[in-house]
């Protein structure tokens, strides 16, 4: 009987095509990822018409967000130790910032501007973690990230003179909640590294989460009668679109396309956030796009690009 042919090395074509799978699905995952997410703004402006406020808004959206970050905190917890009690008071600090606050504000200003302003506000978010740690970390700066924090500001403001000749001191008003709401998820962002490192993402993400669901529906009892709950229908399935496809969604999404290309890739594919809030802007909300909201969203984009781009190593 003849010996059996020794087993043949993997082909490097078969090789790169199954490593090419998980960095393409990865980038899918990114860019729906980031769809997703800046569909939040259109739901929450078709809600409005619907005559239902910010406090009755988020609180039917948390409540159907709420069962699934519920669940999505104790998956992540089995088979772990308990979390301590310090652990607890942190998880619940930055649900009421990161997810809480950053989430009413932002609902509170698309009240008065447009989706389009909004997402590019958010957008500068990556440039307040810079300032935040330079503020309490005293963390360098370089002259590339100043320099593309002074183009995407730029462009910020250009959209928003326009819209503010639109709708006068609203637009103030409800750039300012935006902004706000930035500010908050940024503390978060900054604070939340060292419990990431010692709980894990998915299971702080989950947990946070769930405060803040349990901080918004606290939030109507206390400010709201019960009868204002009774809303128009619409306002109820676009409360579950929203809590679903908008928010955990995205979320979980954003995180496995982490795992495949990386935060710095998905960070520069989630640049399609603004164009596209942009798109669906015009096509299901009916908002005006003019030169001004074009050249401040070009600018906003360039200028994000060229702060997130990496340092160029000193060549030796």
């Amino acid at each position: 009987m003849s010996n059996p042919s020794p087993p043949q090395p993997p082909q490097p074509a078969a090789h790169a095509k199954a490593a090419s799978k998980p960095i393409a699905s990865g980038l899918l995952l990114a860019l729906f990822g980031s769809i997703a997410f800046s569909g939040k703004a259109i739901i929450v402006k078709l809600a409005y018409r619907h005559g239902v406020d910010a406090v009755t808004l988020i609180m039917y959206r948390m409540l159907f967000a709420l069962p699934i970050f519920a669940a999505m905190g104790w998956w992540a917890s089995r088979g772990k130790p308990p979390l301590s009690r310090k652990d607890w008071l942190g998880i619940a600090g930055l649900g009421i910032t990161g997810y809480y606050l950053a989430s009413f504000l932002d609902f509170a200003g698309l009240a008065y501007i447009s989706a389009s302003l909004e997402r590019l506000i958010l957008y500068l978010n990556p440039t307040l973690v810079m300032m935040l740690g330079w503020v309490l970390y005293r963390r360098g700066i370089r002259w590339g990230q100043a320099l593309g924090m002074l183009v995407s500001y730029c462009g910020v403001v250009l959209v928003f003179g326009h819209e503010a000749n639109l709708q006068g001191s609203n637009a103030a008003l409800g750039a300012l909640l935006v902004f706000l709401s930035a500010v908050s998820y940024a503390v978060y962002l900054v604070y939340s590294g060292e419990m990431v490192r010692r709980i894990g993402s998915l299971r702080l993400v989950g947990l946070a989460t769930t405060v803040a669901c349990l901080c918004c529906l606290l939030q109507f009892v206390v400010l709201r009668p019960f009868s204002a709950a009774i809303v128009a229908p619409e306002v109820i399935w676009l409360s579950v679109l929203n809590a679903t496809l908008c928010t955990a969604v995205p979320v979980l999404m954003v995180m496995m396309a982490i795992e495949r290309i990386g935060a710095g890739t998905a960070a520069q594919i989630g640049m399609v956030g603004p164009l596209s809030t942009i798109l669906m802007g015009i096509w299901i909300l009916g908002e005006p796009f003019t030169v001004w909201v074009a050249c401040g969203t070009a600018l906003v984009v360039a200028g994000i690009f060229v702060f997130t781009r990496p340092a160029r190593k000193p060549v030796v």
